[in-house]
């Protein structure tokens, strides 16, 4: 019998709930400001997603910084990797804690290209139903709808 039930990418359960509360726990972390480091505090850190190996002892965390600067963000945050963990430490309720390390998150780059593609003409025409329809539709023109703009 397995140990835990296994999610639509194979992954298991308790890996991804480990990982959701360790990507929290970062969170608050750095929206709190506990960290002290000027380029981290001067720049707003979202921690997208957590990978944690399956002997709990290593978590991937990937990040994207506001600013644009990702490769200088991952590398600060490496730099006080210990600290963090130490902080995490004190919010998990885990026997192990894991060990991090820090990747740029290249999710929102893919997406944006994915929306670039979308937005071709040639593409565009394939995706509505009616003639004259607006073709693609973003997620950035969802907001503005419904913020009634």
């Amino acid at each position: 019998m397995p140990r835990s039930t296994p999610d639509a990418q194979g992954r298991p359960i308790r890996l991804q709930r480990i990982g959701e509360q360790v990507r929290h726990a970062l969170a608050e972390i750095l929206s709190r400001g506990d960290l002290r480091d000027d380029l981290i505090s001067r720049t707003i850190v979202s921690v997208s997603e957590v990978r944690v190996t399956p002997d709990l002892r290593h978590a991937t965390v990937f990040v994207k910084a506001s600013n644009g600067d990702d490769e200088a963000v991952v590398k600060a945050l490496g730099s006080h990797a210990r600290f963090l963990r130490g902080e995490v430490a004190r919010r998990l309720a885990t026997k192990y804690t894991p060990d991090l390390s820090f990747r740029r998150d290249e999710s929102f780059d893919a997406g944006a290209r994915i929306d670039e593609v979308l937005r071709r003409p040639s593409i565009a025409r394939d995706l509505t139903d009616k003639p004259g329809a607006r073709p693609w539709k973003s997620l950035a023109d969802s907001v503005e709808d419904d913020d009634g703009e």
